[in-house]
This record gives C-alpha cells, sequence and structure tokens, in this order.
C-alpha cells in the first residue's frame, strides 16, 4: 500500500490536482457547470473574462482529469455540450461554498487590500 496523499509533499500527485482545480479559471467553470451541461458560448458568457483559448484548456484539463464530461453530439453545424461527472459533481458543494464565502467577505476582502 502506497503513502497516504499529502499536498503538502512536493512529489505527491496530489499537489498536481490541487493546482488544476483550486485554478481560478477551474473553480469557475466548475461552478457555472453547476447548473447543468452547457456548450461553449453559453460557459464563454456565464465566466466573463475568459478567452476562448483559456476556457478550452481549462474545459480540456477538467475532462482529462475525470472532472468534466464532454458530449459531441456529432451534428453540423457542431453541438457539443460539457458536464460535470460524478466526480465533478462530488466537489460542488465544496467549490460552491468557496464561491459563496468569497461573495460575502468582498467587504473585509476589499478593505485589507485597499482594492
Amino acid at each position: 500500500m502506497g503513502q497516504k496523499p499529502n499536498v503538502l509533499a512536493r512529489k505527491c500527485a496530489s499537489r498536481r490536482y490541487l493546482a488544476l482545480v483550486a485554478s481560478k479559471w477551474s473553480l469557475l467553470v466548475i461552478n457555472a457547470l453547476d447548473d447543468g451541461p452547457a456548450r461553449n458560448g453559453s460557459l464563454m458568457r456565464k465566466v466573463e473574462g475568459i478567452s476562448q483559448k483559456m476556457l478550452t484548456q481549462t474545459l480540456r484539463d477538467l475532462e482529462t482529469t475525470g472532472i468534466v464530461t464532454r458530449d459531441d453530439h456529432g451534428t453540423l453545424p457542431p453541438h457539443v455540450t460539457y458536464e460535470l461527472t460524478p466526480l465533478g459533481r462530488s466537489m460542488r458543494k465544496e467549490v460552491r461554498s468557496l464561491v459563496v464565502w468569497v461573495e460575502t467577505h468582498v467587504p473585509e476582502l476589499a478593505a485589507t487590500t485597499g482594492s
């Protein structure tokens, strides 16, 4: 049996996964998919400020990690939807809690940083 995962350990794979799922864009995309499946254009509108390149990369990373699934409907014009997998849905509560915490504490955070 291997060693228990520890994100504080430099060589632990959990650190790489934490960096992926805790990135700004990943958290925002996961939060945007909380309402259910979405197409690329819908995600671009929901996650304001994300570039097409960054959205594509984030979705690929989340798909490779098993957090998001890509469903190509095989039509012309292309119709592709993205959805949280069961693994991704298991994160919804935690991601939503973090989002709510940040939104709730914007005044204190802004006062501290002078923004």
